[in-house]
């Protein structure tokens, strides 16, 4: 990969990794109702499993759905009906409570195995090896993995903090609400690509 697809490779990393989608929706809603501290594990799952989906897709799974096109359609499904889960999920969500009953933010494990059934993680990541890689070379699928995934942690950690900015706004319930709503609503709306 010479320096000049590197640099292009990485502007689109920072692209799709800073634009709305259903991981930055999700974290932005974390940062709200959970603050930085409680979110990391998330950010930081996002982080981890996008990087073993980028690994996989680069080692061939594309390859897979293209022998089993019944495949990809099982996993469009999966996405969706999940995707439906975590926008109930948003609007079951409010201010923290303590105690037995405190409210608790998508976990590392959780936000890992969301990217498998996250549509932009795998259209970022089909895109990556399709368009910006000149080999699925391993090394070029190290590489490609390694930098995008160095690229996006930073990326989605910004919207962790839009969102504890957020919070002076949100600081009655019904404005919290309201905006747990609107999440949810966009959350589902980001799977109008697969839907239509």
């Amino acid at each position: 990969m010479t320096i000049e697809q590197l640099l292009a490779f990485s502007l689109f990393a920072f692209v799709s990794s800073i634009t709305p989608g259903p991981n930055n929706l999700m974290l932005l809603t974390s940062g709200v109702n959970y603050g930085v501290k409680r979110t990391i594990p998330h950010a930081l799952g996002i982080g981890s499993g996008f990087f073993v989906l980028l690994f996989c897709t680069g080692l061939g799974l594309i390859k897979l759905f293209d022998l089993y096109p019944v495949s990809y359609t099982v996993l469009k499904v999966l996405c969706v009906i999940y995707m439906f889960w975590l926008a109930w999920k948003i609007l079951q969500s409010g201010r923290p409570q303590t105690g037995d009953e405190a409210a608790k933010p998508i976990t590392f494990m959780e936000a890992a195995l969301f990217q498998w059934v996250n549509p932009k993680a795998w259209a970022m990541a089909i895109t990556a090896f399709s368009v910006y890689a000149p080999s699925l070379d391993f090394w070029i699928v190290i590489l490609v993995s390694v930098v995008f995934v160095i690229v996006n942690v930073p990326s989605v950690g910004t919207w962790v903090i839009l969102g504890v900015n957020f919070r002076r706004f949100l600081s009655t319930d019904q404005r919290l609400k309201i905006f747990n709503i609107i999440m949810a609503l966009l959350l589902i709306a980001s799977l109008w690509p697969i839907l239509a």
